[in-house]
């Protein structure tokens, strides 16, 4: 078989993995949308914060998807093992990488259109104004994320302690990066922390997108600047065992 076919064989041996495991699907997919419906309806009367709050969860649901999952499994997969045994097998490194990290990027897109289409529909929050745009900064965030993953992975010691270093990185970047409220209304040192990290700029981007205006070239230069750096990082100390 060709790799390009072997990526396909492995994208769909993901997918199957990610919905026969429940807590992964819970937690990287649902949650997120879980956390909108709750938070959108008690907001429901004001449409200035459903506007803030759908391209932050979009946002998060981008990190969940990718960040989070992608530095829990790989790992998983390397502290049982598995990476060193598929690392011994004929199937080529980057047809086994692409079908992995395939699978999350799905994940991520998915989890953008629904979290908008839930606010289109049920919270009237209007369709995106730049389709073109919004479909950009998804791409561009999958990148970044799911890069800063694999690099993250590899600080992680063992498949015990994942669900800490990962929710140690989640839990205070969604906090500083105005996911669930507007950045605007921090502190100014925090401020200025959360414009240097690319999930606040990532949700600038999706929300000129979705509800228009911000600096889309500034963001979109800082997102491209850690998926760099992620690239990098990844790439350099990624190791099978």
């Amino acid at each position: 078989m060709s790799p390009v076919a072997l990526a396909w064989e492995q994208f769909r041996f993901e997918r199957k993995l990610f919905w026969r495991n429940p807590s992964a699907a819970f937690f990287n997919f649902v949650l997120p949308l879980l956390l909108l419906v709750l938070i959108a309806t008690a907001f429901s009367s004001e449409s200035d914060e459903l506007e803030v709050l759908i391209p932050g969860i979009a946002g998060m649901g981008v990190l969940a998807t990718t960040f989070t999952a992608l530095s829990f499994n790989l790992t998983m997969l390397r502290d049982e093992g598995v990476l060193k045994r598929i690392r011994g097998t004929p199937m080529p490194a980057g047809a086994y990488l692409a079908g992995f990290i395939g699978s999350a990027t799905l994940n991520a897109v998915l989890q953008v259109a629904m979290v908008v289409t839930i606010g289109n529909l049920l919270y009237g929050v209007d369709w995106p104004q730049d389709p073109l745009l919004l479909i950009g900064f998804t791409l561009l965030g999958v990148v970044c994320f799911a890069a800063l993953g694999v690099a993250f992975s590899h600080a992680i010691p063992n498949e015990e302690s994942a669900p800490a270093y990962t929710n140690a990185i989640f839990l205070p970047l969604i906090f500083i990066s105005g996911v669930f409220y507007s950045a605007d209304d921090l502190p100014e040192a925090l401020k200025a922390i959360a414009e240097a990290l690319p999930l606040k700029n990532l949700i600038d981007g999706l929300s000129a997108a979705i509800v228009g205006g911000g600096d889309t070239g500034t963001a979109a230069l800082v997102v491209a600047a850690w998926a760099a750096a992620g690239l990098f990082l990844a790439v350099r100390f990624f190791r099978w065992e």
